[in-house]
């Protein structure tokens, strides 16, 4: 058995212009980092060696790989030439919650397969193959930064080259700068399970011409203001650049936000935030709010109708766990 681990991730800045008709235009930034919620995959030689058994939300159990129901499961097994396997996923925090959870689970999926062949892959190409599964070969409407926070975890500024690379550059900080960033970020459940391939394909569209497409521009300058005032050791800069980011991207599709939302955001920082936004492509999820410590009773206070999810950054990436003994039957041995 292999159990691997792979983060969920949170994006500060630059959401949006990791969408190929973003960045092979201008190139594209974003600033996010990988927490301790987690997507876990484990994969098990099959009791019986002709069928593949997969355990997610059903369970599904196949001879032949290509007639997978789950399209992940399907591309991934099928490019690797595996079957006679049983292979469970279990995750912290539900998916449709804007944490990344669909390539964290396809990070996660092909850095199980991969162990369970004997096979190293680093980061770097964990990250380009689960872009090729969800957007090449699944045609997902969405960007790369969600496959490259599961890959590297940490806290991270990505850059996407016009020529569709990606350069990954660790966000340098102070001990102490670093843990009051970490001890000034909360985040609350909304609720609301969303479709973040509708979201994404309305703003592909958008984003391309006009006033929107100086917007996400104007993000990408967010990111980069960011990253330069996290290295300067200046955390709270956090605060301001989430709250004018977020009033950018609630302009980029319908359905980022909601008036329930706005109210929430609004009674944040009325409460003391000095910042925030909703994670992932909108509609739903975690809400992220930069609070100091002083003022995070009063806005737990404020958004008491919403449920907590305390958390802290993950600095590993996607990670094996365990590895264990092949089963005596796969061995041919008596039990």
């Amino acid at each position: 058995m292999i159990i691997t681990k792979t983060p969920f991730r949170i994006s500060f800045c630059g959401g949006g212009s990791d969408l190929p008709v973003f960045y092979e235009k201008h190139g594209g930034c974003v600033l996010s980092a990988g927490i301790n919620k987690y997507m876990y995959i484990t994969i098990h030689p099959a009791f019986e060696p002709h069928t593949t058994v997969l355990k997610y939300a059903k369970t599904e159990t196949v001879t032949r790989t290509q007639d997978i129901e789950h399209p992940i499961f399907r591309e991934c097994l099928e490019k690797l030439r595996l079957s006679g396997v049983e292979i469970a996923s279990t995750a912290d925090v539900p998916a449709g919650t804007g944490l990344g959870s669909s390539s964290s689970f396809t990070v996660g999926l092909l850095h199980s397969l991969y162990c369970y062949r004997g096979t190293f892959v680093s980061k770097e190409r964990l990250a380009q193959e689960a872009c090729h599964v969800e957007i090449d070969q699944l045609g997902e409407p969405i960007g790369k930064q969600d496959q490259y926070a599961a890959a590297y975890g940490g806290l991270n500024f990505y850059e996407f080259n016009r020529d569709g690379s990606v350069f990954t550059e660790p966000v340098l900080m102070r001990p102490q700068a670093y843990c009051t960033l970490e001890r000034s970020l909360m985040m609350f459940y909304v609720g609301g399970i969303h479709s973040a391939s509708r979201i994404l394909e309305e703003q592909g569209r958008n984003i391309s011409s006009g006033e929107r497409e100086r917007n996400q521009l104007k993000i990408c300058e967010y990111a980069r203001a960011l990253k330069e005032e996290l290295q300067k050791g200046n955390p709270d800069a956090l605060g301001e650049l989430l709250h004018e980011s977020w009033l950018l991207k609630r302009s980029l599709a319908s359905g980022i936000s909601s008036q329930q939302i706005d109210r929430w955001y609004a009674a944040a920082l009325e409460a003391g935030a000095l910042g925030g936004k909703l994670l992932g492509a909108g509609g739903g999820g975690f809400l992220l709010v930069y609070v100091k410590p002083d003022k995070q009773n009063a806005v737990r206070h404020a958004l008491s109708a919403l449920r907590e999810l305390k958390f802290r950054f993950d600095l590993q990436g996607s990670s094996v766990i365990y590895v264990g003994d092949k089963p005596d039957y796969e061995r041919g041995e008596d039990a």
